[in-house]
């Protein structure tokens, strides 16, 4: 303990420890750096780009696909930190579907491509609907 001094008093004052060691800090650090906020604007106009009537451009497929499979992550990830999956069933069916389709590689074919992608894009709608329904986001509320 240290001697803390204010004029008048002295008391002992612990001596302050980081709560993690230097190489867990650096991880938070980076972890955080790394870190998107949620961004319901842009996941809706993702999907809408996706499920528009006008098929989408064979060029703009591997970008709608990294896209859509950051949504399910992150919609994922707020799931399961609001034990989602536990508290609702239908939460926990979308939660496995949305794990499901972000396993699927991209086919190669374009029609087949869009499917894929058509497909994502409605589990990251029922899932950010589903969320916001059971109250575990306020955007979609």
């Amino acid at each position: 303990m240290a001697a803390a001094t204010v004029p008048g008093r002295t008391r002992a004052v612990p001596v302050w420890t980081p709560p993690l060691a230097s190489e867990a800090l650096e991880t938070v650090l980076t972890k955080i750096r790394g870190w998107q906020p949620f961004d319901g604007e842009s996941l809706l106009d993702d999907v809408g780009a996706v499920l528009d009537d006008v098929v989408p451009a064979k060029e703009a497929s591997g970008d709608h696909d990294m896209r859509l499979r950051s949504h399910l992550m992150q919609l994922v990830a707020i799931a399961i930190a609001a034990e989602a999956g536990q508290k609702d069933s239908e939460a926990e069916r979308l939660i496995e579907r949305a794990r499901r389709l972000r396993t699927e590689a991209m086919p190669g074919e374009h029609l087949q491509a869009v499917g894929h992608l058509r497909r994502m894009a409605w589990a990251v709608n029922e899932l950010h609907e589903r969320l916001g329904a059971i109250k575990c986001l306020r955007e979609a509320a």
